[in-house]
Formats: structure tokens, sequence, C-alpha cells
């Protein structure tokens, strides 16, 4: 039974290694129980957990192996240990069985088969010794969740050996009587308390049939919950979240050594025209290369261009990727050292299949990889691609897809500038086709602009106004490759194309090093049946860009001025008079600036005499609850607070460390030197002589008393706050000191 636990989870694993690790734990564990039954009971426990010790080892070492895992093997179960839940929960599934995620489900059937074992064989309870195994089973359903078939065969196994278990386990029945013995009247009886026992149970399995059967019956076709949903899975930090902000600052190093690459297969190199892509974007430079992404970028909400991926630990094998019908696919393996690269995104050539030397997690949607424990230099890893090339000759026939689908891909952020619509209406409304569409925003860009390395970085709606209508004198329309791809994928949604922007590297020869200056990003459309297509806006080098006026010219806000009351003559505008020259209409008069500062100060002074009201009645409530609430013993104690708080707001506060006696001695001092005249202080130390009884014998005390005390304790701070002057007299009545005194 515990074995058939293995074969539900193991439905969401790759290879039968995990199913063959529970059975064995099962036939182990039992075993040693069995072996060991007719030791003490608590002897047994200690001796198997000591065989699950060795068999975890064993296991966890063969998993390792067989998925090459990097690293000591002490490494490994160490960190099994501390991460196996959470790795178990967030991997991607098929699960790879590596040490973190066999650890768990070995553990468990192992101590399933210890518990069972003991109870059918200590306390002859087979039934009872089933319930570790049907938690465990119950359990692998769980975690199995909607990530597979229903397990039918499975669950009919599980419950036809639990009823073999009882037929074989049962005892034989007592020898009894012969009925020849038994007088007919009590043979009677007896039969008929026996058919009455049986017609009962079965009208009660019958009622219970009854009442379950619509609840089972409605579960059957419902969607088992995700435990994976609870989890939350690797995240990227916020210098991944979006890596385009960091295309400036390699530009301006383009000597840092970034990765260091050795790519086989795929044919080497791989042309990519400039003006259409015929595979990897080239940068403008005219030739080929091989193109590792680092990151992409899918949310865009008018400021930042996020990654926004969900990652799930994988093991060496990925999950294909979906094929674009008719393309060619290309096999390449790349050996990546990592060097000054930062970060835990992890550098593949698309899309990734397979990794070894590198823990990782993958992003299915991407087809990107990071490594949650964060890069380090010297880190080697070797990653195996299938490089896709679709037919691009269908391109111009081809359209993109829509509807919710690709509704993140179209979305944009709130405030799009006026002019960038405009230019995207512009380059929409000659060309129909969604390809000769994103044609010409490519073309637009790389004929109009220039790329430098010394652009500041920022994508935002202002930063891509800026890039591409600024003054050219001021550092508008330049900038590096992230102002080039942001500026293509706003407009591409602006015109109904699903878009993304991809951050990574290129290598011209796909061999040696990779530095800053290879960093770039591009953009990329999705095409129906052709998947994602990458477009190149990057200039020529060498190339001097045309002036965008020659071929936007931004309409201005209002082409007319307006009205004023008598119209005057103006001269024609020239050609050098731009919209922002017409001169403006009269301010109209507003509200004064005397009746403004008016209208202030007399806020503020609402405002302080709402608080200072508030403090007021906050002081009353408090003082109220203290005097007349609570036990004659609680009341006493708050008279005493009150005494206590007004030496406090007299400046001359108690010692913490007085006694009530000393408290009160220095209560009638700070009275007398307040008073110009000598007058009588009310009775504080009767006051002192309370409290030190409610300390000691708080039943002695009762409400005459209390009221005494009260009485007191209002006097003493009235007397107290009449001996100062008015506007400290003001002050004590509004200050919150009382409130929030700690005592």
């Amino acid at each position: 039974m515990i074995g058939l636990s293995g074969v539900a989870l193991g439905r969401i694993y790759a290879g039968p290694l995990l199913t063959q690790l529970m059975v064995g734990a099962a036939v182990v564990s039992v075993a040693v129980s069995v072996a060991a039954r007719r030791l003490p009971a608590w002897l047994v426990a200690p001796l198997s957990v000591l065989g699950l010790a060795g068999y975890a080892v064993l296991g966890l070492r063969l998993a390792a192996q067989r998925a090459a895992l990097p690293g000591a093997l002490g490494d490994a179960l160490a960190d099994a240990a501390r991460n196996g839940i959470p790795r178990l929960l967030t991997a991607m599934i098929p699960v790879e069985p590596l040490p973190d995620t066999v650890l768990v489900p070995v553990v468990a059937a192992w101590l399933a088969g210890l518990a069972g074992a003991e109870l059918a064989l200590r306390s002859r309870r087979v039934l009872l010794g089933y319930a570790p195994a049907a938690l465990l089973y119950a359990g692998a359903l769980y975690v199995v969740g909607p990530n597979a078939d229903a397990a039918l065969w499975p669950t009919l196994a599980f419950a036809a050996l639990g009823v073999a278990g009882l037929a074989v386990t049962g005892r034989p029945a007592a020898p009894r009587a012969p009925e020849t013995e038994l007088a007919p009247a009590v043979r009677a009886a007896l039969r008929a308390r026996v058919v009455a026992g049986a017609a009962a149970g079965v009208a009660a399995i019958l009622v219970l049939g009854v009442a379950v059967a619509p609840l089972v019956a409605a579960r059957v076709s419902t969607k088992p919950v995700d435990p994976r949903r609870y989890v939350q899975p690797p995240q990227v930090d916020s210098l991944d979240e979006s890596p385009l902000i960091r295309i400036s600052g390699w530009a301006l190093n383009p000597d840092q050594k970034l990765l260091d690459v050795t790519t086989t297969g795929g044919g080497g190199a791989a042309p990519a025209p400039s003006a259409s892509p015929g595979g990897e974007p080239d940068g403008g430079t005219g030739r080929g290369g091989v193109w590792i992404r680092l990151a992409v970028l899918s949310d865009y909400d008018g400021v930042t261009w996020r990654v926004g991926g969900t990652y799930r630990s994988a093991g060496r094998v990925l999950p294909s990727a979906q094929r674009t019908p008719g393309a060619t696919v290309e096999t390449i393996r790349q050996e990546i050292t990592v060097g000054d690269l930062t970060g835990r995104l992890l550098p593949a050539v698309a899309a990734p299949e397979q990794v070894e030397g590198a823990r990782v997690a993958y992003d299915p949607g991407s087809g990107t990889l990071i490594r949650p424990e964060g890069l380090a230099p010297g880190l080697r890893y070797a990653v195996t691609s299938a490089r896709e090339r679709p037919d691009y000759n269908e391109l111009s026939a081809a359209n993109v897809p829509s509807g919710d689908a690709v509704a993140r891909v179209l979305r944009l952020g709130d405030g799009a500038p006026e002019q960038l619509q405009r230019l995207a209406e512009q380059l929409a409304s000659d060309n129909g086709a969604p390809y000769q569409r994103a044609i010409a925003i490519e073309q637009f860009l790389a004929e109009h602009y220039r790329m430098v390395s010394d652009a500041p970085s920022g994508h935002a709606y202002p930063n891509l106004n800026f890039f591409l209508f600024g003054p050219r004198n001021a550092g508008g329309q330049r900038g590096t490759s992230e102002q080039f791809a942001a500026a293509f994928a706003v407009l591409g949604r602006l015109m109904g194309l699903p878009t993304r922007v991809v951050v990574g590297f290129h290598s011209p020869t796909g061999n040696g090093a990779v530095r800053g200056a290879d960093a770039y990003a591009w953009p990329e459309v999705l095409f129906s049946d052709l998947g994602w297509v990458p477009f190149d806006p990057l200039p020529q080098p060498k190339t001097e860009p045309r002036p965008v006026e020659e071929d936007f010219k931004p309409k201005p806000e209002n082409s007319t001025p307006p009205p004023t009351e008598a119209p005057t003559p103006t001269a024609a505008p020239t050609e050098s008079v731009s919209p922002a020259a017409v001169a403006e209409p009269p301010r109209q008069g507003g509200v004064g600036a005397p009746l403004l500062a008016g209208i202030g100060v007399g806020t503020l002074a609402l405002l302080l005499a709402g608080a200072a009201m508030t403090v007021v009645l906050l002081r009353r409530s408090q003082r109220r609850r203290r005097l007349d609430a609570g036990s004659p013993a609680a009341r006493i104690a708050g008279a005493w607070l009150e005494v206590t708080d007004a030496l406090r707001l007299a400046g001359q506060p108690a010692a913490a460390h007085l006694a009530a006696t000393e408290v009160a001695a220095h209560a009638v001092r700070v009275h007398d030197a307040a008073a110009a005249v000598r007058a009588p202080v009310p009775p504080i130390d009767e006051l002192a002589a309370l409290v030190n009884l409610t300390a000691f014998a708080p039943a002695g005390t009762g409400e005459e008393q209390a009221r005494h005390a009260g009485a007191q304790a209002v006097a003493y701070a009235d007397q107290l706050r009449a001996r100062r002057s008015w506007w400290r007299r003001l002050l004590w009545s509004v200050h919150p000191g009382p409130l929030r005194w700690r005592r």
C-alpha cells in the first residue's frame, strides 16, 4: 500500500526513480519492524531511524548521480534537509528526481512503514495499521493535485489490498456450544438479535451512502486544489526584474568581461539581415553571430519593462517548448563561465532544453532561467538549446493573434504621450499588414535616431518621448539599445502588435569573452503560426540620421490661439516660429493672496483648537475611568496616578525608586514651593497610606476609601494647577502627556 503511494506520486516525476525509492523504503522499513518484533518496543524506533538514515543517504546519492548534480554529497544532503518541502512544491512538472525532491517522500514512506508495522504487529490491529499508509496515499494525491490524470487504478488497488489484508489476518471464530444445548427460546432470541443488528448496520450504511453520495459525486468532476499556489516560487530581485536599465551601465564599461562562452553545434554563426528578421537581430553590424538571452520583458506599465515570469525549480532536463510548425530546429550546446555578471538571471540561447552544472529555475512562458542562489564569478555550466528558425518567407502574409491569450503583451500603462500616439497612427496609416507595420517602426527608428553609449538610462513614457522628439542639441534623438527596443515595443503595442523586449548578449563568433559592449536589447513581435520574431531597430554604423521633422510633424495642441476681447494684428508666423511661441491668453483674476493667507491661518487655528479639545475630552475620560471604574483597589491606584501625573505636569516628577510615603512628602514640598502664600495641603499622606494598603492587602479597601482617595487626588491636582500662571494652566489642561506616559 505504501508502494502504491509512490506510484501515485511518481506520476508527476520524470522517470521511475522516485517510485522505486519509495517502494524500497516501504519494504525495508517494514522488514526492520518484522525482524525486531521480539525486541522491546522502545528499541525498534531507534534501529529503524538508523536504517532510515542509511537508506536516505544511498537513495539521495543515487538521485544525485543520475542527475549529474555537481558538488559534494554532504552539501546536497544538507540542502535537501533544509529545502526539501519548498523545493518539492515549487519544482517544475515533471519533477526531476533530485536529492531535495525525493528526500521528503522517501522519509515519509519509511515512517509510514514503521508506524503501520508497529501498530499491526504489536497491537494486533491491522485496520489501525492501515492509517499511516492511508495518510501517505492521501498526501501523495494532494501533492499531485491537478497536474496528472485521476489515479483510478492505484486507488482501486489500494482498497483491494486493504480488504485482502483484513481477510487474511482475520481471526477465526471461537468454538461455540452446539445449538442443541441451547433452549429454543434462547436460540430464537439470539437469532432475532443478530438479524436486528445486521438490519441496523445495513440501514446505517444506506443512510450514510445516501447522505454522502451526492457530496462525493459532486467532487468527482471538481478540479483538485494545487498546493503549489500556496508556496511562492523563486523570485528575481529588483536588479533582475528590469535588467533593461543595466544596458547603459554595460555600454559605459565596454571592456567589462561578463561571460566566457564556447559554442558547438547549430552551424556556428547565423546571418541576420538588419532590415528584416532572418533570425536574431545583429545590432546593425551586418554580421551574424550567437545571441544569448538573459531576460524577456513582457510587462510595461508606462514606467518600467519588467520580467514578470513565474520561475519553477527545474532539474537537468527542461520541458520542451512548443515547436513552431515548419520551423527548422538547430541544436546548440554552450559552455558558459560567469565573469562579472551579477544577479540571478542565467544567460542561455533560446530555447534551453538541458542544463548541467547549475541548479536552475525555469519560466516556460519566456524560456529564461534563473539560478536561485545568484551568480558568482567562476560559475561554469552547460546549456543545450533548440534554436528555431521559422520560415520567414511567410511573414508578409502573417497575422498577429488577439484576445485574452495575448492581452498581456498588448497592454500599456496609462498616460501614453500624445505625440507618441500620433507617430504610431502615422506609421500605421500607411501600412496595413502587421509585418509591414513592424518593418515601418524598425526603419523609422533606424533612419532617424543615433545610437550612442553615453545616453542616460530610462524607458518610461517621458524618457521615450524625449528620445523620439527631443531636440538634438539637448540630447534628444539619441540613445542606447534600451531606448530603441523600448520605443519599438511601445509603438508596436499602440499599433496593435503583440510585442516584448529581450535583453541579452551578442557573441560574433559564439566563442570567447562576452563583454559589456556586447550587451543589447531588442524587440520581438508575436505572429500567428510563426511565434516570436525578433527585429533590429538599431541604425547602421557610420550613417547620419535624418531629421525626424522630415517625416513626422507633430500637430500643436491648439491650432488657433484663444480669442481675446479686442483683436490685435499679428504678423504671420514664419517657419522658425514653433507652436509654443503663440502668445498665451491673459490670465483671469483669481483669489487674492491676503484671502488665501487668511483661509490658511483660520484652518490652522481650527485644527489646533480641535486637537486641544480632543485632548481635554480624552483626559477627562481617563480621569473618570481611573476614579469611577473598577474595584476599590484599582480606583485607589488610579487616584495615585492622578497625583503622579500632576507632579509631572508641574515639572517635578517623583523618582521611580521612591516609596509611596516618600512620594507624598515630595508632593507636599512641590505644593509649598508653588504657593505664594502657604496654604493647607490636601491630606496626600492618607492617599499614600491607602496605596500601601492596596499593594499589600487589596481586599482590605472599600468603596468609601476609594471615593476618599479620588477626592484627595483631585483636590491636590487642582490646587497644584491653580498655583500656575494662566498660560501654564492652559498648557496643563491640553497637555497630552498623561495619555501616553508609561508607568
